[in-house]
């Protein structure tokens, strides 16, 4: 008798059948297991709500600076290929009424990271959800990232990065915010 439901796990061992000519193997008894419990963890951002996540850590700004974050590491899954992409999210905000925990926006990013992407989407969503939530004066957000799908196969391009950017308020509408975003972005590395 069939499952009329079939389960990721069971789903998982099909398609090992389809790859490997031993899927019974000892090394691959458990892997349908591990995958769905590794996929689940990958796609967990569909589970969090960005507002939930930043909840109450939001404070009366002592600045009306830019506050950025830089570095942030960001693993995601490819939406066409279900391959991995990694690199770091760089994200800035110039407070109006508010400022955030700066652990949230990690956590911001972290939430659409782990979900199935594309890269151009992801970053506009983190820009996007900071300034619903904070509604600040401008966000900018620049992801870059190595691709997986083009590393591995495809054009098979080892040292190919992708650079994306959404901008709004003042880093979209002034060439100075926008310039010094930017310079922070690119000046040194971590410390």
């Amino acid at each position: 008798m069939t499952d009329p439901e079939p389960s990721m796990e069971s789903a998982i061992r099909r398609l090992l059948a389809e790859l490997d000519p031993d899927p019974n193997r000892e090394g691959l008894v458990d892997t349908p297991r591990r995958v769905e419990t590794a996929l689940r963890f990958y796609c967990r951002g569909y589970a969090e709500d960005p507002h939930q996540v930043i909840g109450n850590a939001l404070f009366e700004p002592e600045t009306d600076e830019m506050v950025v974050v830089k570095d942030i590491e960001v693993y995601s899954l490819c939406e066409h290929h279900l391959a991995p992409f990694f690199g770091r999210a760089h994200v800035a905000y110039i407070p109006r009424d508010k400022i955030v925990g700066l652990s949230k926006i990690a956590r911001l990013v972290d939430v659409y990271a782990r979900r199935l992407q594309v890269q151009e989407r992801l970053t506009q969503q983190i820009a996007h959800a900071l300034d619903s939530v904070l509604q600040p004066r401008g966000v900018g957000v620049v992801v870059q990232a190595a691709h997986l799908c083009m590393m591995m196969r495809g054009v098979q391009k080892q040292n190919s990065s992708t650079v994306t950017s959404c901008l709004t308020g003042l880093f979209r509408r002034d060439e100075r915010t926008r310039a010094e975003f930017m310079s922070l972005v690119t000046a040194g590395g971590r410390s």
